[in-house]
Parts: C-alpha cells; structure tokens; sequence
C-alpha cells in the first residue's frame, strides 16, 4: 500500500524519525534521514544513515525510488554531502536520479562541506530549499556539530537517586536505588555511548562492570578517572580489560610500577594533565577523547567527578532517574557536588526537557540551556 505525506514538513519530520534510527551507529557521522515524494505526496523512496561507512540515507532512498525519482522532490534532514568520504558523494546521486527539487533541514557544519553540496546541486540545475524544520535538524546532529565545533564529544551526565536527593546511603551502599527498568533504560542508553566515565570511587565502592546488557550498538570504552593508579587489580574492570576497551586516565604522580601492572591486565593507561586539585583535567582529557573521533560519553559519577564536570561546564545532557524512595542521612551523598555556585540565580537549567515514568521511577531528560555566561562546553 503507498504511503502519502501532507506537505514539505510532514515528510521532513518523517525524515527526521527516520533519522533517529541511526543514533548509535553512524557515529561519528550525522544521523540523517531522507524521504522522496512526488508531486501528490507519495513517498517514492525514503531511507536513513544506517551505520558508519554505509550508504547515506539519500541513496538509500533514490534506491528504493528507482526510476520513479525523476523530477521528484528530495526531503533530507542535513545537506547532501559533495565529497569522497567513506563513501562517493550524495550530489552526483541526486543529479544522476534527475531530482526536480531537493528541502534541506539544515546545512552541513563541517568546514569541507558547509554549503558546497546545496551549491553544487543548484549549479546543476535542482531548486534547493534550505531550513525546513532546522531547529529539530540542528538537535538531532548536536553531538556532530559540537565534535566538528569545539573537537570535544557531547557529554551526558547520569545518575539514579531517591526522592530526597541521595545517590547513597549513610553507609556508601547504592544498589539498588532504581528499579530494573530504569536500569534496562540505562543499558539501552550505554549502548550507543562512545565511553562511560566513572571515578575510582565509584570503582572501589561499586567494583561496576560498566558493560551494555545485552549488547547494544557500540561497545563503549570504560574510562576510569584514577589520578594515582589505584585501580584494584582484581577488580571487575581489570579482570575483563582484555576483552573489553578499559582506560585509565592517570595523572604524572601515579606511580610507574602501579601503572605498569594495571597495564599488564590489558588497560590503557592514560596520563595527562593535572588540574587545580590535583586531578585529571577533565578538559585535557576530553579533547583527546574528541582526538580519537569519539562522539558521545556518558558520565556516570560519582558525585565528585559529576560535580567537577558541572563546575567546569562540559555537561551538555542530563539523564535523572529518581525512586520514589527516601533513605535521609545527612552524610548521605548528592548526585552533583564540586564546588557549586553561591546564588540560586546561579543553577544551571534544563531545556527541552522528557519526563517518563518507569514502573514507578521517573526518568528525567534535558538538555543544558546554555547561558552567555557558561560557554565552555
């Protein structure tokens, strides 16, 4: 049975559901969505960026449209790209097909091609229409937008708490604050992660496995801020380093012979910069995570390395899961510590804000609204 469109921007936001199906494997390329409809409405042909160094999503659809192609309209979420790369370029695809007209969501942001693909598809003679539902385009390729940008991944900050703000009890004991589908969520959100970030706190605390069960669409590399090396041996994370990406970030005070030994289990051992404190800085070390071309990285705490991430403005989103529980203690640890800010004026919002409830736990997800003032990330 066919299926027909309204206009332009029912088949653009089509193109952008389609678009969402490659988060998690096209990375560090775009997610992109493309959908062909001729002049009635009816989808001739549509497809998305389905993984890393596979077709991109508008020859995905000319495919599936064929010969039917011929002075249709492409609907595409992010410019056609004009050059080689992983593969040929969209626009000789689109010139071949003899598309009529092509609507563009937003323009490519990477320097090589920002704007050169609509050039080119106009000089050969297609009608280009540029910024149809951008704003929802421009969300979807942040994470790109913002590697391409700053050469740093796009940082999401995680963690599980009771209703009274705890992500702990009096005695250290966390598990479990959520319940399993909060936790089934969390999964399902490391699964298309580049590398998790905890601290050796949360390591010693915890001895988490860090893994993605089941299997998701990436196997993220588990990063451990371990300033000194201190890293248990037998640990579940040394004990799986072999068979599972493992790095520890140190500073130039952890001893060699520490270092070697964690190396000898078959983590990456690290060494950067300290910052003020003494600790691995956090800035040095995401730009050489953006070096390796790595696009999203979930930190998951504890409260010191989350704080230390809000303190020097790299958060870009939030994922809360809050339990209806309360545990109390004024010792107790918050998910956010660090050094703060003095005002309430001061707090650092959420936009575009997702609220979701799991089986009685509440899933909250925003992302920063960035104030003139916090630039940094």
């Amino acid at each position: 049975m066919s299926l027909f469109v309204s206009n332009a921007e029912d088949a653009m936001r089509r193109a952008l559901k389609l678009a969402e199906r490659g988060i998690g494997l096209v990375e560090p390329n775009p997610a992109v969505g493309a959908v062909i409809i001729n002049e009635d409405g009816r989808i001739l042909g549509e497809g998305w960026h389905e993984r890393f160094g596979g077709p991109h999503a508008e020859v995905m659809a000319l495919q599936q449209a064929g010969t039917a192609a011929r002075g249709a309209t492409l609907v595409v979420t992010l410019e056609p790209c004009c050059h080689f790369g992983q593969t040929p370029p969209c626009t000789q695809s689109v010139l071949q097909a003899a598309i009529r007209r092509v609507i563009v969501a937003t323009i490519d942001p990477a320097t090589h091609a920002r704007g050169l693909g609509i050039a080119e598809l106009r000089a050969g003679g297609v009608e280009v229409d540029v910024g149809l539902c951008a704003v929802e385009a421009q969300k979807l390729i942040a994470p790109f937008q913002k590697l391409l940008v700053t050469g740093r991944p796009w940082v999401h900050a995680k963690w599980a708490m009771t209703l009274d703000g705890k992500i702990a009890s009096t005695s250290g004991k966390s598990q479990w604050i959520s319940n399993e589908a909060s936790r089934q969520v969390v999964h399902r959100l490391r699964g298309r992660m580049d590398a998790i970030l905890v601290g050796l706190g949360t390591v010693i605390a915890d001895d988490p496995l860090l893994t993605v069960r089941p299997p998701g669409q990436r196997v993220p590399t588990r990063i451990v801020l371990d300033s000194t090396a201190q890293t248990p041996l037998r640990s579940q994370l040394g004990c799986t380093a072999r068979s599972v990406p493992t790095m520890l970030v140190v500073t130039r005070s952890a001893p060699r012979q520490r270092c070697v030994a964690l190396a000898a289990t078959g983590a990456e051992i690290l060494v950067i910069s300290e910052d003020s404190n003494g600790h691995p800085d956090l800035r040095v070390l995401l730009a050489e995570l953006g070096r390796r071309r790595m696009t999203n990285v979930l930190v998951e705490g504890g409260g010191q390395v989350l704080g230390g991430c809000f303190d020097q403005a790299v958060v870009d989103e939030v994922h809360a899961f809050i339990a209806p529980k309360v545990i109390g203690g004024s010792t107790a640890p918050s998910p956010v510590a660090g050094i703060g800010w003095p005002e309430m004026s001061d707090a650092i919002s959420l936009e575009e804000l997702s609220v979701e409830m799991l089986r009685g736990d509440l899933y909250l997800r925003g992302r920063i609204a960035r104030n003139v003032e916090r630039t940094g990330s």
